[in-house]
């Protein structure tokens, strides 16, 4: 019999690669991706555990899903099982998956459809061997010419309030002949865009020798053959290496993109969560990519509500994004999770008063990103011609939209290209017509690129 097999994925691009992953270990045994839950037989919800919101998404997909196809044989899989495999109690879930060694999804589902067991699966495994690399896809879920290749598993840092220490454990290099292979094949599949991914990219190999060797790596990758850019995903501010930006400088290959998340501005705040910036020391990171690169876009994330932040560290915020005019921003509230450093800085009731609090200063602090975005999208892009990647037509219509460099896929905003014939995966020369809110409105240029 061959069996249908539906994934959801959610959080973040890391789990999304997960996702890939699993899909292709399933392919490979005759399974069939299908986009109607009611087709499948076999229902995947990759979760996200990440912080408490991520957590109520998850199960709301669980109740949901199972809803939509009682029939089916349900994996709860990912960071949130991963996290709570040994005290999950969901009937509505015929198996709980981890997220450390994917290859053991294959053991998973033979168990599953193995009409002699019909207990629960319970499955968190270890991580495997570095050099076993699982991580081959064929099928990508994002938009056509773009796919995400990740450098590492886990993270270092430790900062007080993540629990991914906790869900993916320690750093973890990948070796860079699978890196560069994983690359190489992208390239030849004609993807334009490799988002280059890890908790913390600048981290890249100092599980080896205590050194990052990430500018190795990217002069490597540079070096493939093909037409594709590299776009660069988070790199924590206290581990900057600064000869990144002469090397983004002097590489055509990698967009001038940085996206680093800063998380507060105040040093107050900042020692509590375990880092060791401040609001000045960060200025001068995000003065010097300008500097050098002046066309450079800059991406972060705050966080608000963290224990001890008082209103004078809010407004420390409000005066560091107005400084520092960040291209992007994303902001979200403190969640309080057990097993890390910050879970025991305050208790339930005062959580809940902050939790409250900050909700209503993040409300102050969007409002003025999205000024500013749509001030530096005036400021820096109309009337100016990009190469626009392509991702979707709309239907009926002489209209498409796609992303510049300055547009990370699913996290900033988007461009709206008008020109006859777009295809998915085609890169077009587009002049900047105008700004819509935080998107932008464009019409290519004579012939292009496909």
């Amino acid at each position: 019999m061959t069996h249908k097999v539906y994934l959801e994925s959610l959080g973040c691009a890391k789990n999304q690669v997960d996702a890939e992953v699993m899909l292709n270990i399933l392919k490979k045994k005759g399974y069939i991706h299908v986009e109607n839950i009611e087709d499948a037989d076999l229902i995947i919800i990759n979760t996200c555990g990440f912080i408490e919101s991520a957590k109520e998404e998850s199960l709301k997909a669980l109740f949901e899903l199972r809803g939509a196809n009682p029939e089916a044989k349900l994996v709860f899989s990912g960071c949130l099982t991963q996290r709570y495999s040994d005290v999950l109690e969901l009937p509505e879930a015929d198996a709980i998956f981890g997220n450390r060694d994917l290859k053991q999804i294959s053991t998973v589902v033979d168990e599953l459809f193995d009409e002699h067991i019909d207990e629960q699966i319970v499955l968190a495994p270890e991580y495997p061997d570095p050099d076993d690399d699982a991580y081959q896809r064929d099928e990508l879920l994002n938009f056509k010419g773009s796919a995400y290749l990740k450098l590492s598993e886990g993270c270092n840092h430790c900062c007080a309030y993540c629990a991914i220490p906790v869900i993916r454990g320690p750093l973890r290099s990948r070796p860079q002949k699978q890196i560069v292979a994983e690359a190489e094949s992208l390239a030849k599949r004609g993807i334009r865009e490799i988002n280059v991914i890890a908790q913390d990219l600048a981290a890249w190999g100092t599980d080896f020798d205590g050194n990052s060797h990430l500018l190795e790596l990217l002069e490597v990758l540079c070096n493939i053959e093909g037409d594709f850019k590299l776009r660069l995903l988070y790199i924590h501010p206290d581990a900057f290496p600064l000869e990144l930006i002469d090397f983004v400088k002097t590489h055509d290959k990698v967009l001038p993109y940085f996206d680093i998340p800063f998380q507060h501005a105040s040093a107050n705040v900042l020692s509590k969560m375990g880092r060791v910036g401040n609001e000045e020391s960060y200025y001068q990171l995000i003065k010097s990519i300008r500097d050098q690169i002046p066309e450079a876009v800059i991406r972060t994330t705050i966080m608000l509500g963290f224990p001890g932040e008082t209103d004078e560290d809010f407004e420390i915020v409000m005066k560091f994004v107005e400084r520092c005019r960040f291209d992007w921003m994303g902001s979200f509230l403190y969640s309080r999770e057990e097993d890390t450093v910050a879970y025991d800085m305050r208790d339930e009731e005062e959580h809940n008063e902050a939790h409250k609090r900050a909700a209503k200063y993040q409300l102050r602090l969007q409002d003025l990103q999205e000024r500013i975005t749509s001030e530096l999208l005036e400021e820096k892009f109309v009337g100016n011609v990009y190469d626009v990647l392509i991702e979707e037509k709309i239907e009926g219509e002489d209209l498409a939209i796609g992303r510049i460099y300055s547009q990370a896929p699913e996290v900033d905003g988007a461009t709206v290209v008008m020109g006859r014939n777009l295809q998915p995966g085609a890169v077009v020369k587009a002049g900047i017509r105008k700004v819509n809110g935080v998107d932008l409105d464009a019409a290519v240029l004579g012939d292009y690129n496909g």
